[in-house]
């Protein structure tokens, strides 16, 4: 009998943004292209480099934030991240490979693919036309970039750990239930600490669930779920950034949310969203 293949992911439906989301998106894929004008080819150490590893992930982060995964247009530009050269075949006897100039041709691709996901936004927000723009879904005036709300489960490691690096970096971390409660419900005490320029939502496997009948998978805790909508809400999806530590399920109403895994690099990854969303970072405490 015939092997079946595996059935194809589906493609996911396109990612809706409002004018002020893609005018992000636009000025965030500029940056990335920017990024790779600013590479140094002479940093390569046999094909490999740390800097061109942190650019695969900032371009798959920026484009996964306003194209979605696993949408047309996702796809499309996915390429865009790959820009370390791979040799398919060698042969003892062969010449090593001219890694800097494979390197600087997946690079000029990948700009000209970044420069087409920009045109696509472009067209995006000129079909709002300015009789029908989007609301734009805003942070209060009274928003303080010093600040930022810290959403987390049971796990107090994680949790310490997130907050000291934000603390180490200057800024005041606010952390529900160290706030006074005068008298109001959760829900009040959120909003009434919500004048934060950014959210930091952490994904932890506190509570195990599943569908009917279904396997027991690990779940992020439903008060944490309720606070990362409501700061998509309040403050508008590009100023939220969910931390994931541990294998835990990322719920797909929430596609569009940028989240990094908690290993490797995740404070430089932290730290580069903070900037974006108008927070003054010190790299040498970022690195330190």
């Amino acid at each position: 009998m015939a092997r079946k293949s595996p059935p194809s992911p589906v493609v996911q439906p396109k990612v809706h943004l409002t004018t002020d989301q893609l005018q992000k998106g636009i000025d965030r894929l500029e940056q990335r292209i920017a990024d790779l004008d600013a590479f140094d080819l002479n940093t390569l150490k046999n094909g490999t480099s740390p800097e061109l590893q942190a650019l695969e992930r900032s371009i798959e982060d920026t484009l996964e934030r306003y194209f979605g995964v696993n949408t047309t247009a996702a796809n499309r530009y996915k390429a865009a991240q790959e820009l370390h050269y791979h040799q398919m075949i060698w042969v003892s006897g062969m010449p090593e490979p001219n890694y800097k100039a494979h390197t600087k041709t997946n690079i000029e691709a990948a700009k000209a693919l970044l420069g087409q996901a920009i045109n696509a936004l472009k067209a995006d927000l000129e079909d709002l036309g300015p009789s029908l723009l989007a609301p734009a879904t805003k942070a209060s005036s009274s928003a303080d970039s010093s600040r930022v709300f810290l959403v987390h489960g049971h796990d107090e490691a994680v949790r310490e750990t997130v907050a000291r690096f934000l603390e180490k970096l200057g800024l005041k971390v606010i952390i529900l239930h160290e706030q006074a409660n005068s008298g109001r419900t959760i829900i009040e005490k959120i909003e009434h600490n919500s004048d934060v320029g950014m959210a930091v939502v952490l994904l932890t496997p506190d509570d195990v669930g599943c569908k009917a009948g279904g396997q027991v998978e690990p779940r992020v805790r439903q008060n944490v779920l309720l606070e990362l909508g409501y700061f998509m809400g309040a403050l508008g999806r590009d100023k939220v950034c969910a931390l994931r530590s541990g294998e835990v399920e990322i719920p797909t109403d929430f596609a569009g949310v940028v989240w990094t895994e908690m290993s490797g690099e995740w404070k430089t990854a932290l730290a580069r969203e903070l900037k974006q969303a108008g927070y003054a970072i010190d790299w040498n405490k970022v690195m330190g």
